[in-house]
């Protein structure tokens, strides 16, 4: 292909982030942010390679107007959604049910598909769906696709993806796991298999997604047969404000008790739960200040947490039967030394432990943190959820094209 430009959006219900990168050298030649869409101080935040940041508060009133902001900011860089150069724009698409198992290039078929599964994604498909829509106006010409946080969990087998309910209710309203992180479950996994020299498909890897959403999955040679959240991402791990699991019967117990409504309790569980619910924050670095001063609620929360993680990889492993690796990514992931430390402490039966020294190293790059002689790796190994959505999408055109 002579253009390998690929702009990749992520449109929330109020916020657009964007990167165009080349794909030649997977380079990143803008990168930026519009926040607070809709509001008199919606603010942009624009990146090009090699250059000062620029940034602007002023009324954006919609996505629309979002996109075109963007363009102009780009185009200021030489870098115009009509450049020649620009192949395709690749759109992160939270939830692409069953339908989905791969990147998609974006019709009106896919774009039905994904409205119809706006109620089991009732936050985010409708803002996917807005920044598609508005991306496809400005561009008809140009190859749109869509790269589904779900689709790196299609892999999982049956025994893994259905809750053991009535099979008839499950499907009449498409209850099931389709886990969430995907796009960065699968780059991590496949980048800890390149950090340990070997080919995906010989690698099984534990991946602890650990951000203010956490999710965790199992990875048996390069697919996926496990993770931690199911039909919404409110299952599995204690993350920033969500719960993680619980018994379902707590719903209940609200809602005759607590005489709580529906909408009250799935604000709880979302939003009001998980770490902030615990100790009332849920930056883990303010936590871990908190417990350093001898705060008891933070301390007790940090411990919840990891109680938590640890289930997860003790269960992950009992799945793949043999682990190569775990690997800890995102915010929270990347940067906690003491998250990574407390997760593997007391696991070294499992051929699990941290050299303290190599897990205090701040770095970008992937790590290994393990000692030189573990039988399993643990790595530290950044996400870049943009560049895999931008080399699915490349990938696909290129294929579309030849």
């Amino acid at each position: 292909m002579s253009a390998t430009r690929v702009l990749v959006l992520n449109s929330g219900s109020s916020s657009v982030k964007y990167q165009l990168l080349d794909m030649r050298d997977s380079s990143r030649l803008a990168t930026g942010l519009v926040e607070r869409i809709g509001e008199r101080s919606s603010r942009l935040r624009h990146t090009p390679l090699g250059g000062p940041s620029r940034e602007r508060t002023e009324p954006i009133a919609d996505h629309e107007a979002a996109l075109k902001t963007v363009a102009a900011e780009l185009a200021k860089d030489g870098l115009g959604l009509d450049s020649p150069e620009l192949a395709a724009i690749g759109h992160r698409v939270v939830h692409g049910g069953r339908t989905f198992t791969e990147p998609t290039v974006i019709d009106e078929r896919v774009l039905a598909e994904i409205e119809r599964l706006i109620p089991v994604a009732p936050l985010h498909n409708p803002a996917n769906l807005t920044g598609i829509r508005t991306a496809r106006a400005l561009r008809p010409d140009l190859p749109q696709v869509a790269v589904f946080d779900t689709a790196f969990h299609t892999t999982m087998p049956e025994s893994a993806a259905r809750y053991a309910i009535d099979v008839a209710t499950a499907d009449a309203h498409r209850v099931r796991r389709y886990g969430f992180h995907g796009t960065s479950h699968a780059y991590v996994s496949r980048a800890t298999a390149k950090l340990l020299g070997r080919a995906p498909e010989d690698v099984n890897v534990i991946v602890l997604h650990l951000g203010n959403g956490a999710s965790a999955s199992a990875v048996r040679g390069g697919r996926c047969v496990d993770t931690s959240m199911g039909l919404t991402p409110l299952e599995g791990l204690v993350m920033g404000t969500r719960s993680g699991d619980m018994d379902p019967a707590v719903i209940f117990h609200l809602a005759r008790v607590g005489k709580m409504s529906i909408d009250e309790i799935d604000t709880l569980l979302n939003k009001k739960s998980g770490l902030v619910g615990l100790c009332g924050d849920n930056d883990m670095r303010e936590i871990r200040r908190r417990i350093d001063e001898g705060d008891e609620r933070a301390a007790l929360a940090f411990d919840i947490y990891i109680h938590r993680l640890k289930k997860y990889i003790g269960a992950y492993y009992a799945v793949l039967g043999t682990v190569d690796a775990i690997a800890f990514t995102a915010g929270v992931g990347e940067n906690a030394a003491p998250v990574r430390a407390a997760a593997v402490a007391g696991l070294e039966t499992l051929g699990l432990a941290v050299d303290g020294e190599l897990n205090a190293v701040r770095s970008d790059e992937p790590r290994l943190i393990s000692p030189a002689d573990a039988r399993v790796k643990v790595a530290v190994v950044p996400t870049d959820e943009e560049l895999e959505i931008a080399t699915q999408t490349y990938a696909l055109v290129g294929e579309e094209s030849d």
